[in-house]
């Protein structure tokens, strides 16, 4: 049985606050901010104001950054920060900052390397004492009002600190130049000298293979995150090199996520990580970024290996994405789903005791025989795993519906129904139940990723609905967070603002992030529609993210933008960061490297590919020591090493749609398949370079349909039929 780990050892859930008091949150439209609106300490967003106050008081600030779904800042906002003596320590000896890590992630990847360099502790909540400019002289993650879990209470702590700042300022001013020293030379990671090869690609999948656990899947031990971008590496290296190792990895990871609690057997989508080795009890909340990513895994997994079951599994993720994580009539992918109700609730919505599910299944009519069937199917026993109510069971598969039928004496098709029904009858159940709050915000990166997974399933999967909807929040991110020029917001619209008077405030900016996956979405969108509006958008969006964020002196990319002159950065925000880490969503480098090579394959255009080589070479000679966590990058390498194949079928119907079918058969990071129809296929209707390339190619006498096959610059012969694009596929040139 299992409960919530300390935070400093994971990123944590959810709950409520309320009070009578009121503070500067109450006009915030993040729903984390307008959580802590009531609450008796003063709160100000982060703000030039905060700030000139602090200076102004020769006031230490107190930094808290958390996010709605987030249990342990929950946990600290009531125990402390509804502490009306706490409350007032925090009043008069500081001022307070609250700040969203969805909404700001420049700031919070900041402050988590400062106070990881000064506690060793990392994750939300983060607690930070700053100089009333800003940088970081002391800090650590969830504070109990009093001493206990080997923590000193809160109480205390701000005494302290109000006491170092006060007493012993040139400590805490000394503290901090270490600290932001530090921030500086650990977050730039920038360091070449290495060869962009094959070999360095294959020495991250080697190190990523040492943490493999063959018995559960995953890698390392407790607490397991999914790593998304590591393990789409593995099914690279596994497919172009023959690494049955690798594809074994990829392959028994899937399988043990997908049967274990960290699904959602009964909705779909997978929660955010597991407390345990074996996957079985998660953290409940479900977050969409990792959603997008593990839908591609599968999906990917279905196309090289033709595993049906990885396919189901894709199905009922993007099914939960579009049913309960979207907004229909506009467009639009909501951020993510809490795990709780209140703090005393532990995924109490998402499990179930013995007796709930038996009454579930009964009120339904189900006989006995069948309940019995469905309840060992998901392991539903007398006895749970939840530490705080040990009678509640995390649905999850010990053996397969193959096993079970044989040992029920049973028929395969016979169990399936019985359990697909089951399924209904407990979703139906759930539903009843009060819902965990859905953070309704649109955040640029995280939906570009979800418009990328979904149009991806839509070609290979033949939904039409998905690549509509996918196509809608694409226009609306381009429509509402992008001015057409240069500046692309962070945030598409808040949702569930409630109120007179709320508002964003300040305009989050667009990260590195956002302007990569954007352009990376762009591209899908080219390919799916063969629209050149798309394209053009994706070419304006790389020359914006090139200008703004590209360090032509030294090479690779900043996280934020380079200010504008005259400008200082508030706070931590003036050390420069240049990403190379997967945490958990793919770096900004390599991500942005990833989407110049795609535009490079399309425009012609060199600088691109320059500009992408030169940052991946950035991180040579010390990328391979990341292992795990550059799984992003090794792709991104792959891309730049192998040549580009590109298979365009033209023409429409049901030969076309054979074609198509055929070309997205098994996934590789460099291939890209689209479709174009006849009329489209002369100059300026498709990309320069393509149209270059294609329009040497002379059409077959008397298709309707037919296929192309290009790497680099070299084109095969059309083909008409599904087993010659196969050919073709093997030896393209």
């Amino acid at each position: 049985m299992y409960s919530h780990p300390m935070p400093e050892d994971i990123f944590p859930t959810p709950a409520e606050s309320a009070t009578t008091h009121g503070n500067l949150l109450e006009q915030s439209a993040s729903s984390y901010l307008r959580s802590a609106r009531h609450q008796p300490v003063q709160w100000h967003p982060w703000s030039d104001a905060a700030f000139a106050k602090a200076q102004s008081e020769d006031k230490p600030i107190l930094l808290d950054i958390g996010a709605v779904w987030c249990h342990w800042c929950h946990v600290m906002d009531r125990e402390s920060y509804e502490n009306p003596e706490i409350a007032a320590i925090i009043n008069e000896h500081f001022v307070a900052v609250k700040v969203d890590r969805d909404e700001r992630p420049d700031v919070d990847a900041r402050y988590q390397a400062a106070v990881s360099a000064i506690s060793g502790q990392g994750g939300w909540p983060l607690t930070a004492f700053l100089t009333p400019d800003g940088r970081p002289y002391f800090g650590g993650s969830y504070f109990p009002p009093d001493d206990r879990y080997g923590r000193p209470g809160f109480g205390r702590v701000l005494t302290t600190m109000a006491q170092v700042w006060s007493e012993r300022r040139d400590e805490a001013l000394e503290s901090a130049a270490s600290v932001m020293a530090a921030i500086e030379h650990n977050e730039s990671f920038s360091s070449g000298g290495g060869e962009l090869t094959l070999a360095l690609v294959d020495k991250i999948a080697g190190s990523i293979l040492n943490q493999f656990d063959p018995r559960n899947g995953g890698f390392g031990s407790q607490p397991k995150f999914p790593h998304p971008a590591a393990l789409d590496l593995l099914l690279e290296v596994g497919m172009n090199r023959g690494n049955q190792h690798a594809i074994d990895a990829f392959s028994t990871t899937l399988d043990k996520m997908a049967r274990g609690g960290v699904y959602d057997h009964l909705a779909g989508g997978f929660h955010r990580y597991s407390v345990d080795e074996h996957w079985r009890v998660p953290h409940f909340e479900k977050m969409l970024y990792d959603n997008t990513e593990l839908l591609r895994n599968y999906l990917h997994g279905y196309q090289s290996l033709g595993r049906e079951d990885f396919l189901l599994t894709a199905k009922e993720i993007v099914n939960w994405l579009e049913e309960t994580m979207s907004d229909r009539e506009r467009g639009g992918f909501y951020a993510s789903q809490d795990a709780d109700i209140n703090l005393d609730d532990d995924g109490d919505y998402f499990t179930w005791t013995l007796a709930e599910a038996r009454d579930a299944l009964q009120a339904a009519g189900f006989s006995l025989d069948d309940s019995k069937i469905a309840l060992r199917y998901w392991g539903v026993r007398e006895l749970g795993d939840m530490h705080h109510n040990p009678a509640k069971n995390v649905l999850h598969l010990d053996q397969t519906l193959e096993e079970l039928a044989a040992e029920a004496d049973r028929s395969v098709d016979d169990l399936r129904q019985v359990v697909d029904a089951a399924r209904r009858a407990l979703l139906a159940a759930r539903a009843a139940r009060t819902t965990p709050f859905i953070d309704r915000t649109l955040y640029t990166g995280w939906n570009s990723m979800a418009v990328t997974a979904c149009l991806e399933t839509a070609r290979v999967l033949g939904r039409d609905g998905t690549r509509e909807f996918a196509l809608r929040t694409l226009n609306r991110l381009l429509g509402e967070a992008w001015d057409g020029a240069q500046s692309l917001g962070h945030v598409i619209a808040y949702g569930d603002v409630q109120g007179e008077g709320a508002q964003p405030g300040e305009k989050a900016p667009g990260t590195l992030d956002d302007y990569a996956f954007t352009v990376h979405a762009c591209v899908d969108a080219w390919f799916s529609t063969g629209e050149m509006s798309y394209y053009h958008a994706a070419v304006k969006l790389a020359d914006a993210m090139i200008a703004r964020f590209y360090d032509r002196q030294a090479g690779a990319f900043f996280d934020a933008a380079t200010p504008a002159d005259g400008v200082a950065p508030l706070g931590a925000l003036a050390a420069r960061r240049k990403p190379l880490q997967d945490t958990p969503t793919p770096a900004g480098n390599p991500t942005a490297a990833s989407a110049l090579l795609r535009l490079e394959a399309l425009s012609g255009r060199r600088e691109y590919r320059e500009i992408a080589e030169e940052t991946l070479a950035s991180f040579t000679g010390i990328v391979e020591h990341f292992g795990l966590y550059a799984g992003s990058y090794g792709l991104a390498l792959e891309r730049l090493l192998l040549d580009p194949v590109q298979v365009v079928v033209i023409g429409s119907g049901p030969q076309a749609e054979r074609l198509v079918a055929r070309g997205v058969a098994r996934f590789a990071v460099n291939k890209t398949v689209m479709r174009i129809d006849p009329e489209r296929l002369v100059p300026r209707r498709i990309p320069e370079e393509l149209a270059e390339v294609l329009l040497q190619v002379p059409k077959p006498a008397g298709a309707e349909a037919w296929a192309i096959v290009c790497r680099g610059r070299t084109c095969l012969p059309p083909v008409t039929v599904a087993e010659a694009l196969e050919e073709a596929l093997k030896n393209p040139v």
